[in-house]
C-alpha cells in the first residue's frame, strides 16, 4: 500500500501499516494510563502478547492494524485498527489510540479516524464499523461524530473495570 494514499494534508498525517518494528511504542504507549484508562481491556501489554497479536491476528488478517505518522517527520504517534472483521456481514470494530501526549487534542484522531474509514470502505468493501467507547469519554465520542460515526445504542452498567460498572456507547458508520 502506497505510505500516502490514506493520508491528511490538514492534518499533517498519514497512515502505515504496523510492523514488528513499531512494537516497543505500541507497548509503551498502551501501558501508559492516558491510553489504557481508555480501554476496555485493560490488562497490561508485554512484547511477547503483542508479537503474538501480529503472529495470530494481523498477519492472517483478522486485524489490520496501521500507525498514524506525521508527514512532516514520519514519526509514529499512534496507531488505529479495524479488529473482528466479519467479511460474510461486511462489517468490523474499529479503534484508537494517540500515544505520543503531544500529538493528542490537535485533530489527529479525528483526521486518522476518517481516514481509517476510507481504508475500510475502500480496501476491505466493509458496510458497517462500529466501535464502544466509555459513556464518560465525551472528547472521545465528540472526536468520532466529527469523522462521520452516530450513537447507536447507550449500554448502562455493561462492563466492570476497576471494582465499578461503566456505560459503553457504541457508535457506527456506515458504508451507504
Amino acid at each position: 500500500m502506497d505510505s500516502y494514499k490514506y493520508a491528511d494534508e490538514k492534518a499533517g498525517i498519514y497512515l502505515r501499516p504496523m510492523t514488528y518494528e513499531d512494537t516497543d511504542d505500541i507497548v509503551s504507549w498502551r501501558n501508559s494510563d492516558a491510553v489504557r484508562k481508555n480501554f476496555i481491556y485493560q490488562a497490561l501489554f508485554t512484547r511477547e502478547s503483542h508479537e503474538n497479536w501480529i503472529r495470530t491476528m494481523v498477519e492472517p488478517g483478522k486485524v489490520v492494524q496501521m500507525m498514524i505518522c506525521l508527514k512532516e517527520t514520519g514519526k509514529a504517534v499512534g496507531s488505529v485498527y479495524i479488529r473482528d472483521i466479519d467479511h460474510h456481514h461486511h462489517k468490523a470494530e474499529y479503534g484508537i489510540f494517540i500515544g505520543s501526549a503531544d500529538s493528542r487534542g490537535r485533530g489527529i484522531g479525528t483526521a486518522a479516524t476518517r481516514l481509517m474509514i476510507r481504508y475500510s470502505f475502500e480496501e476491505l468493501q466493509l458496510h458497517r464499523l462500529f466501535l464502544r467507547v466509555y459513556a464518560d469519554n465525551g472528547q472521545a465520542i465528540g472526536s468520532y461524530e466529527k469523522a462521520g460515526f452516530v450513537r447507536e445504542a447507550y449500554l448502562r452498567d455493561d462492563v466492570y473495570i476497576d471494582g465499578m460498572y461503566r456505560d459503553i456507547v457504541l457508535m457506527a458508520v456506515l458504508n451507504a
